[in-house]
């Protein structure tokens, strides 16, 4: 009965916030209260502390099998939201400069449907950071990393709630299409015989930026011109893509513009620094690299 009544309250507070929710997700699987979300959040965050402690004197997992499988599965849904928002779209013949939530009918809903397993989605992707903890890779377990997926399963939470199709239809869309090539990257990662055909890490994360501000143009469009779409909604979601603009600018820096130092040039033999054509550190950055040949 508390938690009842903590339920309500909470949801009381939140339609308070940001007014009535839309009627057609009523009902839908995890959105009617923001409890299950909050919880999953939290419990995601724990098991990311709860666990490093745990791996701490334990060797790390190999996971390759459970790797090829999750990264695949992520592949394929996401292929689908790419398809099936591009298709419905269409169907809804959506403006691309700015599209509001009702004037497209059955097409609305099914936007509405995918952009559900798009949030649905997020939840899944813990397991990126669940895997980085059990094979030891605490240096890939970054403030980044952790604030995209945490922020991400909450605000589309919001999004489905209120704004569950629309103008909200491009982001995923492009996201989605990133992810189809970023879990491929992954998945192919992790078979051994793949990494040397894997050069194209670092376009991929500029295609991750290319995005974000595509996203932000695309959503500043709407309140340019305006057509119905919430204002608030724009604004809220062209202020976080920039701070997912700045992070990934910070991380590309770091990455793949890092000069190295005459110390090292000059300490580390080259025959130590170079396996199958490529810098060793090449095979050090995605969930499905293994680093050396123990993990192997």
């Amino acid at each position: 009965e508390h938690l009842k009544a903590f339920d309500r309250e909470v949801n009381a507070f939140v339609d308070y916030m940001f007014g009535p929710r839309d009627a057609r997700v009523r009902g839908w699987f995890l959105l009617d209260s923001y409890l299950p979300t909050f919880f999953l959040t939290g419990a995601y965050l724990l098991c990311i502390w709860l666990g490093n402690k745990f791996m701490k004197e334990r060797p790390p997992c190999s996971l390759r099998a459970h790797l090829i499988v999750y990264n695949l599965g992520i592949t394929l849904l996401s292929l689908y939201m790419v398809i099936e928002l591009t298709l419905a779209a269409w169907e809804g013949g959506y403006n691309l400069q700015c599209q509001n939530l009702h004037s497209a009918g059955e097409a609305d809903i099914r936007v509405a449907n995918v952009l559900w397993w798009y949030y649905f989605s997020k939840l899944i992707e813990f397991m990126d950071t669940i895997f980085f903890v059990l094979r030891k890779k605490s240096n890939q377990i970054t403030f980044l990393h952790v604030y995209h997926h945490a922020t991400m399963f909450n605000i589309w939470w919001c999004v489905l709630n209120w704004i569950p199709c629309g103008q909200s239809f491009f982001g995923p869309t492009l996201n989605s299409f990133i992810h189809v090539l970023m879990y491929s990257y992954y998945g192919l990662s992790v078979i051994p015989s793949m990494r040397k055909y894997l050069w194209w890490k670092k376009y991929l994360t500029q295609a991750q930026l290319i995005q974000f501000v595509l996203t932000i143009v695309h959503t500043l469009s709407a309140a340019v011109k305006p057509c119905g779409f919430p204002f608030g909604c724009l604004m809220f979601q062209s202020s976080y893509m920039t701070t997912l603009v700045i992070l990934f600018i910070n991380f590309y820096i770091k990455t793949y513009q890092k000069i190295p130092s005459r110390i090292d040039t000059k300490e580390t033999p080259v025959t130590t620094e170079i396996k199958n054509g490529f810098h060793k550190d090449y095979f050090a950055a995605a969930n499905g690299f293994l680093n050396n040949k123990k993990a192997q």
